[in-house]
């Protein structure tokens, strides 16, 4: 969970931007380059339905995720929708309007990563249960995603459940590739970005920029307007993770580098990085940045910290994590 605020706060100034426009105002991002770094509706989201898994866990239902939408967002007076991405502003519009699940998913951005930006507190809710995770996250995002939006959500979520109990970046890819259709545009995209990042530093003359860019070309669609395509953002993170071979520091950087929906593609890299290798990989200089949310997408969340979501859902999962485990991963 810390591994998603890290990656939200240090991808958000990078968002939709092309690495181009990175490198001409940062060089390259190699760290915070705010002096007052914060996370975005991606950490937001996350504490949302990280709180509605730890109230209700196993026996989650679709009625339980519109009715938290409805009492903790759509129904509060608070006029537009601060700070929130595309398909969340659609399932909030279609919520407002009287529109119930399944049909207030019914948007333009059905398909997009706000899903999968949200995802990662399932994988540690169901830590070595992937398909559980998958299954969850699905009913989480059947009132605001559809199709591609529901895949990308579920391969994190497999994802993360598979790295908080293994060693292996291949273990959290195979996690997520099996709770996917084979022929959706997630699967591909996901398969070509991982074995564009499994080859591009077997090159003598690899360096970091271009295994990169050979991770961005194999699912970025030049030209196209939207960055917050989940099968492209899902890709490029799992992309990052595998070139980085899981280290913490790499993953989030790559992903941040490579721009497009920074914010969310770096976050799903730090949640899957952070789940393999524990807190304790995180540079001290960036957890600890990490202070409580402002509510600056969602006021009811404002004053929450990822790390007391971890001790929630942890204690949620009833045992299935061993106590060295839990005390390993919860962050």
């Amino acid at each position: 969970m810390v591994g998603l605020a890290v990656g939200d706060a240090l991808g958000a100034p990078a968002e939709n931007m092309k690495p181009s426009q990175i490198r001409e105002r940062w060089g390259r991002i190699e760290g915070f380059v705010s002096d007052d770094p914060a996370g975005t509706d991606d950490t937001e989201y996350a504490l949302f339905s990280g709180l509605l898994l730890a109230e209700h866990g196993s026996a989650l239902t679709v009625e339980h995720v519109e009715a938290a939408w409805h009492r903790w967002i759509a129904d509060l007076d608070e006029g537009s929708f601060r700070g929130a991405g595309f398909s969340e502003r659609g399932t909030l519009e279609n919520l407002r309007r009287g529109l119930a699940a399944p049909i207030s998913a019914q948007h333009r951005h059905a398909w997009s990563d706000g899903l999968a930006m949200r995802a990662a507190p399932f994988g540690v809710f169901a830590a070595g249960r992937p398909a559980e995770a998958a299954r969850l996250v699905a009913i989480d995002g059947t009132v605001s995603h559809e199709g591609e939006g529901i895949y990308g959500g579920r391969a994190v979520a497999a994802g993360v459940a598979a790295a908080m109990v293994s060693d292996s970046p291949g273990a959290a890819v195979q996690a997520a590739l099996s709770v996917i259709p084979e022929n959706s545009w997630t699967s591909r995209s996901l398969q070509r970005a991982v074995s564009a990042a499994r080859r591009a530093p077997l090159r003598p003359d690899a360096t970091r920029l271009s295994v990169e860019r050979a991770v961005r070309s194999s699912v970025v669609i030049g030209g196209y307007p939207w960055t917050d395509l989940a099968p492209e953002a899902i890709g490029l993170a799992f992309g990052a993770f595998t070139a980085a071979r899981g280290d913490f520091t790499h993953a989030v950087l790559t992903a941040v580098n490579m721009g497009r929906d920074a914010d969310t593609t770096a976050a799903v890299a730090g949640a899957l990085a952070g789940a393999l290798r524990g807190h304790a990989a995180i540079p001290e200089r960036w957890s600890s940045a990490i202070r409580p949310v402002r509510g600056s997408c969602l006021p009811a969340m404002a004053g929450r910290h990822v790390r007391e979501i971890a001790d929630r859902l942890v204690g949620a999962a009833g045992g299935h994590l061993a106590p060295s485990d839990a005390a390993r991963d919860a962050s």
